[in-house]
């Protein structure tokens, strides 16, 4: 396995990219699109390790920093704006890998968003979303969706300890009663703006697509408060790291990541 480095134009700026590529070398490739300010190797170098776990199985991948993060020259604008940074990551893989025919694309977080809303108009083949970001702005909210705390009390009751706890008077029953109120809520209608021109972006797409979310992550479960519950493409694994962090999650990302890739 080879690992290079690659910079290419995007409007005038120029960014860095990486390239690992294996010696049996297939034609389908994996473009990883970094969320937020993050930098192409991910968080604890994860993507970076994943990037050469998947070369030396035969798969090309390229991941890049966008415009004003990390080594790339720019202004740092928000996802909604780096649909030009991934389309020239797409053609500066392909030019730099010539042999690898088509592109499959993951994005985690914002990423994932950028990828629904800009899909239709970029040169790839499938994509993996994993964790998509629902909200219009950068900041989470602060409390947890209904569903998520309706989970958590379920969990809590299920577990003898904490039935014992409640019995026993070790449990703030004002911090609980509130927490009753939170999870009797009814969900809000999902959001018009954001989440619609996703579903659109969706619609629009040719190609597969898998929606990967970690069941017990924040940014998860606001996307299951506002989007389709029937969505036959949304596939869960059990953890709370948004990054998949875990030795169960990140193989389980892996397997995904493999199955999309293979066709």
């Amino acid at each position: 396995m080879t690992r290079r480095q690659v910079t290419f134009l995007c409007e005038g700026a120029r960014l860095f990219g990486t390239l690992d590529i294996g010696l049996a070398s297939g034609a389908t490739g994996l473009l990883i699109v970094s969320g937020g300010n993050e930098l192409r190797a991910g968080a604890w170098c994860g993507q970076a390790q994943l990037a050469a776990r998947l070369a030396r199985e035969g798969f090309p991948v390229f991941r890049y920093d966008r415009r004003g993060v990390g080594d790339s020259e720019g202004a740092n604008a928000s996802f909604r704006q780096s649909g030009p940074d991934i389309a020239a990551a797409a053609k500066a893989f392909r030019a730099a890998a010539p042999h690898v025919s088509q592109v499959v694309a993951f994005g985690n977080c914002d990423a994932a968003a950028a990828l629904m809303l800009f899909a239709p108009d970029l040169p790839l083949a499938g994509l993996v979303l994993a964790n998509p970001w629902t909200i219009d702005g950068d900041e989470a909210p602060q409390t947890l969706p209904a569903s998520a705390i309706r989970s958590r009390y379920l969990a809590k009751l299920a577990n003898p300890r904490e039935v014992w706890r409640l019995l026993s008077g070790g449990v703030n029953l004002g911090k609980l009663f509130k927490g009753l109120r939170s999870a009797a809520a009814v969900a809000p209608a999902a959001p018009s703006g954001l989440v619609e021109e996703m579903k659109a972006g969706l619609a629009a797409f040719g190609g597969p697509v898998s929606i990967l979310l970690a069941s017990g992550d924040r940014t998860a479960q606001m996307f299951c408060e506002a989007w389709d519950a029937g969505d036959a493409r949304v596939q869960r694994v059990d953890s709370g790291s948004h990054s998949f962090s875990d030795d169960a999650a990140r193989e389980w990302l892996h397997a995904r990541l493999v199955e999309a890739l293979a066709g």
